[in-house]
Parts: structure tokens; sequence; C-alpha cells
């Protein structure tokens, strides 16, 4: 069979450089697409629910919420391990799927499985997934930098959160932008225990009395010369004093009590349980850009780069956003070293051929074959989903060592041939006989290194995501 496909390909030459064409424009088309990275993804597949019921400790939400929802969520299907964590005022589960199962499916299976657990829990808990991201999908960090002073860290932070996360997370692969740092601000207000026992009132009656009055209400419509008047309530709290001026309850006579009247209303900072520092410099407000799960590292970091340079005019003068973490230094040299390696070997191969057989026509076929086998292997690639990664990519330079060697003895083979032609018909003749000659046995070699690589296809978890990417990629060139 081999000997006929060797006929067959030096009968038919014209097809052979047609196919070897369409090989390498769909190659180059895929090398523009193909995701890449650094390293591959390791991470499970795994969706995230996060609970939030502040005030309460440790264990009422280990108690209350992680136990009930870590226990429906066992039977879902293709589930590997639950995992539950429960701090202060916060749930964490972490629901881990088999290896192959499709993130989207697996969100769609534990959105299910929540509403049943819904009963299971206090009403005031509404479980949340988490984004659909992996653990290597912190791709990008940034920090909101005031270079003249001119404000404090909670205005920083909510700049961040009310301005910058949402023009980032509009760009393309991008997950979630996590806030850390800074200061958060908030609304405090501070109860005197005398005055409040003096006007018999109870804190549940100023948290109650203050929600209420957090609010926008509807009422009619009234015509009015020819014209609709829509009347409406408006009670949004948007200051210190509107919170000072709501009222409490209400004496026989109509006289009010305020909540100014037993409390003292500032707007103050959140109590901090962690801290972002840059360079031993202080505190700073920061971002974390998380890419979406399949998303490509690099097109997304130049998203963010190509908003954050779009936005920058309409920060307030003085502000700027620095990068503090770029992965995309990282996977472009990564990138970098593999193809210079990639070269130099297939220079290195034509060099030697041209000179011990001092044929450059020769020596053209390992500087033709190489590259269109690693254009071929990345149409695999993107075909099969597999992205450019350092062991994608060492998988491709592995097989390069194997590729040379038939290449050589090919057509080393075939001058040996040549020496003995004498017209052109017989030289013909002779590069048949040369290659029919060796070829089986050239494919069948190479064919058993690639059996030899078998074992690593079975391997499972971390060791196969890491190391079967080579596998494949060696096995495609």
């Amino acid at each position: 069979m081999i000997r006929s496909v060797i006929e067959y390909c030096l009968r038919n030459r014209l097809f052979v450089v047609t196919v070897s064409s369409i090989i390498a424009v769909m190659g180059v088309w895929s090398i523009f697409r193909i995701s890449l990275d650094a390293i591959p993804d390791l991470s499970d597949t795994q969706v995230i629910i996060s609970s939030k019921w502040m005030g309460r400790d440790s264990q009422t939400i280990e108690d209350q919420v992680t136990y009930p929802l870590t226990t429906a969520m066992l039977a879902v299907p293709e589930v590997k391990d639950v995992r539950g964590l429960s701090f202060f005022g916060q749930s964490f589960v972490y629901v881990i799927f088999e290896d192959g199962t499709d993130i989207y499916w697996a969100r769609s299976r534990i959105m299910e499985y929540l509403n049943h657990a819904q009963a299971d829990i206090p009403k005031d808990v509404t479980p949340t997934l988490g984004p659909d991201a992996t653990g290597l999908g912190w791709v990008f960090l940034y920090t909101v930098e005031d270079t003249e002073n001119r404000y404090d860290l909670g205005e920083l932070r909510a700049l961040q959160d009310w301005y910058i996360r949402y023009q980032l997370l509009s760009v393309k692969g991008v997950a979630e932008v996590a806030s850390v740092g800074g200061a958060l601000r908030q609304y405090q207000v501070t109860v005197d225990p005398q005055k409040l026992f003096s006007y018999k009132l109870s804190l549940k009656n100023i948290v109650s009395a203050i929600r209420k009055s957090n609010n926008d209400v509807g009422g009619e419509v009234m015509e009015l010369g020819g014209a609709e008047f829509m009347i409406r309530g408006r009670g949004y709290i948007k200051s210190v004093k509107d919170i000072e001026s709501v009222v409490l309850r209400a004496t026989t006579d109509g006289t009010p009590t305020l909540v100014r009247d037993v409390a003292t209303v500032k707007i103050g900072q959140a109590t901090k349980r962690g801290v972002a520092e840059k360079d031993g410099r202080g505190e700073v407000v920061a971002g974390i850009i998380v890419a979406r799960h399949g998303a490509n590292a690099l097109d997304v970091i130049n998203g963010v780069k190509e908003k954050i340079r779009t936005i920058s005019s309409g920060l307030p003068e003085g502000v700027i956003i620095k990068p503090a973490y770029d992965r995309s230094d990282l996977i472009k040299r990564a990138i970098t070293t593999l193809k210079s390696k990639l070269v130099e070997e297939m220079a290195i191969v034509a060099l030697v051929i041209l000179i011990f057989l001092w044929h450059a026509r020769s020596a053209l076929v390992a500087a033709i074959t190489l590259p269109l086998a690693v254009l071929a292997s990345f149409t695999i690639m993107k075909s099969m989903g597999l992205g450019a990664n350092i062991m994608s990519l060492g998988g491709i330079a592995v097989a390069i060592g194997a590729m040379v060697d038939a290449a050589v003895v090919m057509v080393e083979n075939t001058h040996k041939h040549l020496e003995r032609a004498d017209n052109k018909q017989e030289r013909s003749r002779a590069v048949l006989n040369a290659c029919m000659e060796v070829g089986p046995a050239l494919f069948f070699s190479l064919l058993i290194i690639t059996v030899s690589f078998l074992p690593v296809f079975a391997l499972q978890d971390q060791a196969g995501k890491l190391f079967k990417p080579l596998a494949f990629t060696k096995t495609f060139a």
C-alpha cells in the first residue's frame, strides 16, 4: 500500500502540489486563529456556587447553607467531587465534574438542581454561580492609581466598581472583572443605645424604617390642560441627610421621631478583611481580569489593553490605569522561543543536506516538507480545539527530529540511485525505485515511534492534561 501511494504521488505531481498548497493555506489560517497560551490548562471542570448571608457566623452558614447545597449537588450527573467552604457571612460550594464534561452542560445541570435545593436553605439566601472560567483564567491584573493625590482609596474603589469594571466586562472573552483593595464606602448609622431606649425603639425598627424609605413608588395619571402627568413618589436615598430625615415613628399629636434623634449617620469604610499593596508603597485599588473558559488568552489581554486605552480619556484628571500582571509577555516569549527553535532545526537540516550532498534541490526537501508537516499539525489542532502552548508546540519540536531522519535517509538513497542513472527516463525510474525501496521502512519506523506514545494517551487528570497535547501534536506532525 505504501509503495502504491508513493508511486501515485510521483506520477501525479500537480495533484500533490495542489494538496500541499491547500494544506499550507489551511495551516496558516489555523495559526492566526488558534488559541494561544503559555501553558496548558490543568484545572478541573468545576462550577462554583456562591451564597451570601451577611451577619451569620461560619457554623450557621455551614449548617443552613453549605451542607444543604453540598448534599444536593452530590446527585448531579458526572460529578466527581463536591467541596464546601463556609466563612463569616458567605458560603462557597465547588462542584467538580469528570474530565471531558462540557462546562456549559455542567452549569445548566447545576442550575436545575439549585432550583430544588432552594427549599432547604433560608429564603433570604440566593445562591449564584461563579464565572464560567477556569483556574488558569487569571490573565491580567491592573491598578487604579492617583498620580496627583486628589482622591482617597474609597473614591478610587468607587471609580473601579462603577465605571472601569463595567467597561472591561464588555471585552470579548472576559468572564469576570474582580475588584480588590481600596475601601468600600457605605452609609454607617451609629445608634445611641440610651436614646433608643428612651424613645422605646429597637434596632429592628430603625432597619425596617430605612429599608422602607429607600424606594420609589408609582402613582396615577393626572390630566391637566389636555396633557397627562404621571404621578410618582421619589424616595431613593442619595445622601446622609436623607437617612437622617427618615421617620421612625410619630406621636399622637404628629411629632415625628427621626433617625438623627437616636443615631449619627455618616459615610465610612466597610470593615477590611484584606488589603491590596503594590511595590511596598502602600494600598492600591486593583482589578483582576478573568478570561472565559476556552477563550484565547492573548486575544483577551489585547482586547483589555485596547479598552483601557479607550476609557483612559474618561478618567478623572490624574487617575491612571497601570498593568500589574500581564501574561501576554510570557505567552509571546514562550511561543517565540519555540518558533525560533523550530526554524533553527529546519535550517540546520537543510544546511547539513546541502553540505554533505552539495545539492540545493535536495536541501529543499527538508526545507519544504518539515514546515508543511507543522502547518498540517496546526490545522488538526485547530479542528480538535487544542491550543498552542509550551507542551503542544514542544510535541512538534520532538517530531521534527524523527521527520528529519526520514528526510535525510530518503534523499541520500535517492542520490545513490541517481548516480547510476544516465538519461531523464532512467532518472525518473531511479527516483521512484529509491523512494519505494526505503519508503515502507521509513513509514513503519515513524509508526513505531508514534505507537510508543500510546501510553501517554492513557494518562488521566492533570497528568493527562499536561502531556496529552504534546503526544497529540507529535503524532499529528
